[in-house]
């Protein structure tokens, strides 16, 4: 099987006040999702955040505090999505959880598959606020995941915006890239999304993006969220004129579908109008 629904998370930062409330929204969200047909679906790079709200006032309002504080929650954040995930058969991509290993917080997206198995791709190239107020570490290899699709890789945030790590895992076998991203700004969105529309033009391959939407005033980290999910395309015969295969409304809570079909990169990479996927190689005769 190569057709198949996806489900990019446009999803609000809340304040829960208990985990019980956290574990009905992500059933709920899942839940509808689950409906609307979707077997793969893509939440948003922090997300997870919002679990700082479980804590009291000087650790929610701490950028420091939070990180060891959500540790005592990760494994019940993985204990939900693996249910989640087995119990409706589906793929979830739950954004990116910051994960203490090694000594050092890594910025982590796991992968749940339907028959209970997780995996991750951490985080390689990190942001000022990452790097340099929070001290997030990156990560240091690019992987792919194995599915009943085909393979997928997760470039998170601003990762979409370096070509090289997407050509790693396209050369490693991936037609779908997944791209769970945290924006406060406009432009911040527009970054992660031209980046990811052009990782799609120029591997000729599907890239999924999902955003945190909505304020949080009472979060250093996720205060201001602005964004949209959209599902992009090679930019050839048998795809959308413009690459788009759909788009959110802008800072709207609200999942967007896309039916996709990984068969159609092969194809597409076979007898396309243009070989972009193919000719990577010859820019290298300019720049060497």
């Amino acid at each position: 099987m190569t057709a198949f629904r996806i489900a990019a998370a446009q999803y609000p930062i809340d304040f829960l006040g208990g985990w019980e409330r956290y574990e009905a929204k992500i059933t709920q969200w899942v839940d509808e999702a689950v409906r609307n047909g979707a077997r793969l679906l893509l939440f948003p790079e922090y997300f997870s955040m919002e679990l700082a709200s479980l804590f009291p006032n000087e650790i929610l309002s701490s950028l420091p505090a939070q990180l060891p504080a959500l540790q005592t929650v990760l494994p019940q954040f993985l204990e939900l999505f693996a249910d989640r995930a087995w119990q409706n058969n589906v793929y979830i991509c739950a954004g990116s959880f910051p994960v203490r290993t090694g000594g050092a917080y890594r910025n982590r997206s796991y992968l749940f598959f339907p028959d209970g198995r997780r995996e991750f791709q951490e985080k390689l190239q990190m942001t000022r606020f990452e790097s340099e107020q929070w001290q997030i570490s990156a990560g240091d290899e690019a992987r792919v995941f194995e599915t009943e699709f085909g393979r997928v890789g997760i470039d998170v945030c601003y990762d979409s915006e370096f070509p090289l790590i997407a050509r790693r895992q396209v050369e490693m076998g991936a037609d779908l890239i997944l791209v769970p991203s945290c924006t406060d700004t406009i432009a911040g969105y527009w970054r992660v999304r031209i980046g990811s529309q052009a990782r799609a033009l120029e591997n000729q391959c599907y890239v999924v993006q999902s955003s945190t939407v909505g304020d949080a005033p009472w979060s250093p980290a996720v205060d201001v969220n602005v964004g949209a999910a959209g599902i992009y395309t090679p930019v050839d015969r048998g795809f959308p004129d413009n690459g788009v295969l759909a788009s959110g409304a802008l800072n709207t809570a609200q999942w967007v579908y896309a039916d996709v079909d990984l068969a159609a990169i092969a194809e597409v990479r076979r007898s396309g109008q243009v070989f972009n996927h193919r000719d990577w190689p010859g820019q290298h005769r300019i720049v060497r």
